[in-house]
């Protein structure tokens, strides 16, 4: 992650040294297992969890002319230890090590991920209950469509986050799995004892059937997820900033006392926010890519994806995280202007009620292609000539044969579209 996104608690996570202490928790541990079976003296295993230690500057110098990370750091190790340093890496090879420090990387910042996640949730709550009963106009393919009402447009939004929920949890249950079967995943030098040991120390879960690697389509799958929260995020980002528009103005970005908006226009304010987590939204779905291109591999293994996996997995959390709490920021904040909302409802004219019309007619004994025609007609005079479509239709003979002015006022109300809001809420368990 570049700086100006990073955030401190995410970076630790995929830091140099956050990830060597996990590799060396990881080959003490396995010494722990293979102690518990006898096969390591108990005084090698306390001066192991004693003295064993790493210097990074010293595994780069090394890794400097061996060309290999974990050799590198093990051998870092080893100058730390005496004779008893024969036990460490016991049977294992680079990939053990390797997985299963991904796998607790990915717990811990999945951790992170959930709650930004949950507390975005909680702001689109409470911006949907906020908006509830504000009626505005509907929009599809950009144009006015039939009425809704802010809250109904919010709650939408917290209902897909529902599911980002889900896709996360599944994704971190795929992806939060290690692996010390060695070299391709047989359990040749090592008990599967061993593996059971550290994976359950670590709080993470097994593959089942290893190869060299864990299985990235595990990895893929909590990438996904991660695409789909950029999903959520760059919808509600992209509606933000259609109804910030300065001919729409029915909401707009939080604006600091300070903050400015434009280098060269003093007046302007810019939903700048909503811009940039559509921007980071891009990115996620581009490391899903990769993550999927990831899967296949050559043989038992190749490493064509791990140098691909240096960038996205720590910068696929980075930016979900970061993402995920400017978006909570930007819903908590958000202005609504009810006023202006009620204006464009009124711009929009009657027209909406077409719909209403047509079904009325059906429901009277007409085919449905006939009430089509029947409504359509009135409704582009209506729009052409700039007159109310209940005008149109009681001025329409055709029409009037089948229904009566007093019917149609009847059926043609703002409240008949909206009043199945609070059954809605209520299935979402927000009010």
């Amino acid at each position: 992650m570049i700086e100006r996104y990073s955030i401190p608690e995410m970076t630790k996570i995929w830091s140099e040294e956050s990830r060597y202490s996990r590799w060396l928790e990881i080959e003490v541990l396995a010494v722990e297992a293979r102690a518990a079976d006898g096969l390591v003296p108990l005084e090698d295993l306390e001066s192991i969890r004693r003295k064993a230690s790493f210097d990074a500057d010293r595994v780069k110098e090394i890794e400097s002319r061996v060309r290999h990370d974990v050799i590198a750091f093990l051998t870092s190790v080893s100058e730390s230890l005496g004779p008893e340093s024969r036990h460490i890496h016991y049977g294992m090879t680079s990939s053990d090590i390797l997985d299963t420090c991904l796998a607790t990387q990915l717990r811990d910042a999945g951790k992170l991920i959930s709650a930004a996640l949950d507390e975005f949730g909680d702001a689109l709550a409470s911006l949907a209950v906020r908006a509830r009963g504000i009626a505005c106009m509907g929009r599809s393919h950009g144009m006015y469509a039939e009425p809704t009402t802010m809250g109904l447009k919010f709650a939408g939004y917290y209902s897909e986050y529902l599911r980002c929920r889900e896709r996360l949890e599944d994704g971190l249950r795929s992806a939060c799995v290690g692996k010390i079967s060695g070299a391709v995943g047989t359990f040749a030098h090592l008990d599967p004892s061993v593996e059971e040991y550290i994976c359950s120390k670590l709080g993470i879960g097994r593959e089942q059937v290893a190869t060299q690697i864990v299985a990235r389509d595990r990895h893929a799958a909590f990438m996904f997820a991660l695409a789909a929260i950029g999903g959520l995020i760059e919808r509600f980002g992209t509606e933000i900033r259609h109804l910030q528009r300065t001919e729409v103005g029915e909401v707009e970005e939080s604006f600091g006392k300070g903050q400015k908006g434009s280098s060269a226009m003093p007046h302007k304010r810019n939903p700048i926010v909503s811009e940039r987590i559509c921007g980071l939204a891009r990115l996620l779905r581009g490391y899903l890519l990769t993550a999927l291109e990831d899967t296949a591999l050559w043989h038992e293994r190749d490493i064509s994806h791990s140098s691909a996996e240096r960038f996205i997995f720590p910068d696929s959390c980075g930016v979900a995280l970061y993402g995920l709490r400017k978006a909570a920021g930007l819903a908590s904040g958000l202005k609504l202007f009810p006023d202006r909302i009620a204006f464009n409802i009124d711009e929009a004219g009657d027209r909406y009620h077409s719909q209403t019309v047509m079904l009325a007619l059906i429901d009277r004994g007409c085919s449905r292609e006939e009430a089509y025609r029947l409504v359509q007609d009135p409704a582009m005079r209506a729009m052409t000539d700039g007159i109310s479509l209940l005008e149109a239709l009681n001025e329409d003979e055709d029409v009037m044969s089948v229904l009566n002015p007093e019917e149609l006022q009847a059926r043609c109300t703002l409240e008949y579209h909206l009043r199945n809001e609070d059954s809605i809420f209520k299935g979402l368990g927000i009010i």
